[in-house]
């Protein structure tokens, strides 16, 4: 009987930590500032500039967080993570004033930061050649399920036991559940356990030629990990921006419940359009893919500012969510491809830093032009030009040189 190969073990723990992370951070984010709105009466920019202190935070966080899993490993950092996270959702439900609703999602910034994407795709990377892009994808579909279930669960304990109540049981339950897999399962390359990469047989481990090593300033003066920065940088600035702002603008039109079951249908989207990704994910040309991804997702919002009824909002949002997963997905896999294995968790952490800091904008970008706008018609369509352009500057850069 063939053993499992221990990289898919370190694949269905990072899974379980993007469930977690997503869950109560990136999607879990957008109760919080309904919630916090709602309640307190304070204004949505206000509360949307915590949200975008958590992405600038994590963003911060991501070179050294690639630099030390590279080198020691996945264990201690996404331990340190899941504590973070969960201690900053358990605070966000018990904040009376603006300053600790900044500090809750500070604290949440740092365990985003620790179970990111930077952080699942640097852990994997050594334990995958030829299914890199199949490991990757598949460790992702912890996001959209944590999407597809955290809403609705946040949603319904708030209505049903309050608001503090469940973001204590939530992060409860996130530290039980994910923390001894992290400590028993993660590992930091497979040669530390004889083992090789994809599962391989010793002699055929040993013909595969070493990728070249790359700085983090060589890899900063090609065009490859440029576009990468600033493509992916304004996709996910207004893909996360959003996201943080799906429960607001779908709540006067849908009404609490149907809001809950369309943002859970967006999570289910992204789901389905990530397993097709981890299917194909090793034989598709990355850019032209991102490219049409980022299209997709300009057309959805679209269709959502000047199109504001229940059916199209819904269908829209479904368009958007197949296109949440794969945008934040698809950059560790070309800069994994483009760069090799042993210089991923140095040029991936210095693009990921750009593209987070890019990212933290979204919320507040969507938060003040909706007050100074006087709804989201204005931001959702500037997004959509944006989205085009990221497009455009990924197909940009294909060429790159050689490490110096």
């Amino acid at each position: 009987m063939t053993r499992l190969f221990h990289g898919w073990r370190m694949v269905a723990v990072c899974l379980i930590a993007g469930l977690v992370a997503n869950a109560l951070g990136l999607f879990g984010a957008g109760v919080y500032l309904h919630q916090l709105v709602e309640t307190k009466g304070w204004p949505t920019g206000l509360v949307s500039g915590a949200v975008t202190l958590f992405y600038v935070v994590s963003a911060l966080l991501l070179i050294p967080v690639g630099g030390i899993i590279g080198r020691f490993g996945p264990r201690a950092v996404f331990a340190a993570g899941t504590a973070a996270m969960c201690l900053g959702v358990a605070g966000i439900g018990r904040v009376d004033a603006p300053w600790q609703t900044y500090l809750a999602f500070l604290v949440m910034g740092v365990g985003w930061a620790c179970l990111s994407m930077t952080a699942v795709a640097t852990a994997l990377a050594p334990w995958f050649e030829r299914y890199q892009g199949r490991a990757v994808s598949i460790a992702s579909l912890g996001a959209s399920v944590g999407g597809m279930t955290g809403v609705p669960i946040l949603l319904l304990g708030i209505a049903t036991i309050g608001f503090a109540a469940t973001t204590t049981t939530a992060a409860l339950i996130g530290l039980v559940v994910l923390l001894p897999l992290v400590w028993l399962v993660l590992k930091r390359r497979p040669q530390d356990i004889g083992l090789f990469p994809d599962g391989a047989e010793a002699g055929r481990a040993a013909t595969t030629a070493p990728a070249p090593a790359w700085t983090r300033g060589a890899a900063l003066r090609t065009a490859a990990l440029r576009s990468v920065m600033a493509g992916f940088g304004i996709g996910m600035m207004v893909q996360v921006g959003f996201v943080t702002h799906q429960v607001t603008f779908l709540s006067p039109i849908l009404g609490p419940w149907a809001t809950s079951a369309t943002v859970s249908a967006t999570a289910v989207a992204a789901l389905v359009s990530r397993l097709l990704l981890s299917r194909f994910a090793d034989q598709i040309d990355a850019r032209v893919t991102t490219a049409s991804v980022l299209l997709c997702a300009a057309t959805a919002f679209c269709l959502l500012a000047l199109l504001p009824v229940p059916v199209v909002v819904v269908a829209a949002s479904l368009l958007f969510g197949a296109t949440i997963g794969n945008v934040t997905t698809l950059s560790p896999i070309i800069v994994r491809r483009e760069f090799g294995a042993p210089s991923f968790g140095a040029v991936f952490g210095v693009a990921s830093c750009a593209i987070q800091l890019a990212t933290a904008l979204g919320p507040s970008f969507y938060g003040l032009l909706h007050d100074a706008c006087g709804g989201y018609k204005v931001p959702l369509l500037l997004a959509a030009a944006m989205d085009v352009v990221a497009g455009v500057v990924i197909l940009g850069g294909r060429s790159r040189k050689a490490p110096t």
